[in-house]
């Protein structure tokens, strides 16, 4: 979907549409704490309609601890199973019976997933409700101890898996009063903190994120030391919380703590270190610190060169980072040649499928660049492909259609050949309207989109039309004084100044348009300079020389301020 840019459209329209961003975008966002943890549970089974297993509470004990040996080996685009990235228990004096309840609770898990993965999911649901019922009369009978917080955390993670992100919440909330009454030294506490952290994380709920994740760290720290291999989980997670809401600095700090705890442990070229490094490149780009972030992912590209040689899949995604990094240095040539590699190894090692949003991403920022760099063909050509990448992997006429639909109309109106923009933006409303409906807002973007094609194509009458209804559709969604109301009437006064409508009408819609551009932009914007130059050029047409004057010398004032004459 094409974004809503800032400007209007003046004097005469035009329009650029590219998926795009202010700030890099981070292709790599591999710090996910995607492993599932597994618990230890009775050691009989109950059938629930047949399908789904019930945890008797009762003789629940809890496995769940982090990995010992696996932590941080995590790579691009995957991570290992549950199964790997977590081992101990407590009781140790009891193997084989912990180990049977492990092997419950883990079936459990697996059911879950499978009837998830099977299409299943109200027979997963069914299996969650069923545990927490129990669990639940647990907790409304007094007992509020580790196997209930290990039992509500593995039936919130299913939820999670489920996708009903609502009643994650609550569960976070029962499990919050659970285990602010344990004691630092509860068998597994720090691994169900973990959990926490990273489902408050998902929910936005930052504050109680990073709270979980502290208390996780300073009971490991406690128990392991303060460089122990076991802290890196949780201070990832933890790391990605303060970048999230903008304590850049203190998630840098953590960063490279991680970094140095993995170095001592496993080696300066081990591949644990890929997370890490890539995570803190990423946050580094978003900063704005491009040649800090630069050698972080060039260690990332060394590591992997010498661990799977010059043509592997993962030697792709570290040279789109590089790629990246060249491209806010301002260093385009560099980053072209680069994205142009990385996108051959991919498709040559078949690390990816064609279709997938990585490599989608990945041709995207190519072409964009290419057409910054006015190679408007080559860029071109890798939108036309993702567009018939998408077509044969998902149909002719599936929503993600449209994003290259828009990108691939844009380019065609930046390169003049607005007869093909045309073509692809009725397609894409098509197929919008079809999925969206005549009201929703977001049809409103590509319906503008073509208004503006068609006023290139002096079909003044039809652009009038969608114009119109665009300001119908975004006045009922946002508002009569929001800015994309406001881009909408300057697509339409555009328009009506060349069909000859009524100057006193149009005079009305500039005035609209100059309160939105100075509440959005400020007094003195650009933005606003233009439009008054057009109410100016009216007011004198209509013989309105008492209101004209002020707004002339305000004029005057703007003019000199940005050096230049703007002519209607």
């Amino acid at each position: 979907m094409c974004t809503m840019k800032a400007s209007f459209l003046v004097p005469s329209p035009s329009f650029t549409g590219f998926r795009t961003s202010k700030e890099l975008p981070h292709l790599l966002s591999l710090c996910e704490l995607k492993s599932i943890a597994c618990f230890s549970v009775c050691n009989h089974k109950q059938k629930y309609n047949q399908k789904l297993y019930i945890i008797p509470i009762r003789t629940v004990c809890v496995r769940f601890c982090v990995s010992r040996s696996s932590v941080g080996s995590v790579e691009f685009g995957g991570t290992g199973s549950h199964s790997d990235a977590y081992s101990g228990f407590s009781a140790p004096n009891d193997y084989q019976r912990i180990g049977s309840l492990e092997r419950e609770l883990e079936e459990l898990f697996d059911e879950v997933k499978r009837m998830i993965k099977m299409g299943n999911k109200n027979d997963a649901v069914d299996l969650l409700t069923a545990n927490y019922e129990v669990v639940k009369e647990r907790l409304n009978a007094g007992t509020k101890g580790i196997e209930e917080a290990a039992t509500l955390d593995i039936i919130a993670l299913g939820y999670m898996a489920v996708g009903d992100l609502k009643f994650v919440g609550s569960l976070l909330d029962l499990m919050k009063e659970v285990v602010d009454n344990l004691k630092d030294d509860a068998p597994c506490l720090d691994s169900i903190l973990m959990h926490m952290g990273s489902m408050y994380a998902t929910l936005s709920k930052f504050e109680n994120s990073l709270d979980t994740y502290q208390r996780a760290v300073h009971i490991m720290e406690r128990t392991y030391g303060k460089d122990s291999i076991f802290l890196v989980t949780p201070c990832l997670g933890m790391a990605k919380v303060f970048g999230s809401f903008g304590k850049t600095t203190k998630a840098i700090e953590i960063y490279q703590r991680v970094i140095t705890i993995l170095e001592s442990s496993r080696g300066t070229k081990s591949k644990d270190l890929v997370v890490p490094l890539l995570s803190l490149g990423n946050l580094l780009l978003k900063e704005r610190r491009a040649n800090d972030a630069e050698s972080h992912f060039t260690r990332v590209l060394n590591i992997y060169t010498e661990l799977y040689g010059q043509n592997d899949g993962r030697i792709g995604m570290a040279m789109s980072s590089l790629a990246q990094v060249k491209c806010a240095q301002g260093k385009s040539d560099e980053a072209i040649q680069l994205f142009k590699r990385a996108l051959q190894v991919m498709k040559n090692s078949n690390y990816l499928s064609p279709d997938d949003s990585i490599m989608e991403k990945m041709r995207v920022d190519l072409a964009e660049l290419l057409h910054a760099v006015g190679k408007g063909q080559e860029g071109r050509e890798l939108l036309e492909e993702c567009l018939l990448i998408s077509e044969r992997y998902k149909g002719k006429e599936h929503p993600s259609l449209l994003t290259h639909m828009i990108n691939l109309a844009t380019s065609y109106s930046r390169s003049k050949n607005y007869a093909e923009a045309e073509h692809l933006l009725r397609r894409s409303l098509q197929i919008m309207i079809k999925h969206k409906g005549t009201d929703d807002q977001s049809i409103s973007f590509p319906m503008l989109h073509l208004a503006v094609t068609l006023y290139h194509l002096k079909n003044d009458e039809e652009a009038e039309k969608l114009a119109l209804e665009v300001l119908r559709i975004r006045e009922k969604a946002f508002g009569k004084n929001s800015l994309p109301v406001g881009e909408a009437l300057d697509c339409l006064v555009s328009i009506q100044i060349r069909l000859d409508k009524d100057e006193s009408e149009l005079l009305k819609l500039l005035r609209r348009i100059l309160n939105i551009q100075e509440r959005e932009f400020g007094h003195e914007s650009e933005e606003v300079l233009v439009t008054l130059n057009k109410i100016v050029y009216y007011l004198d047409r209509l013989g309105k020389k008492d209101e004209k004057l002020p707004l002339q010398r305000r004029l005057s004032v703007l003019r000199k301020k940005y050096k230049q004459m703007v002519h209607y």
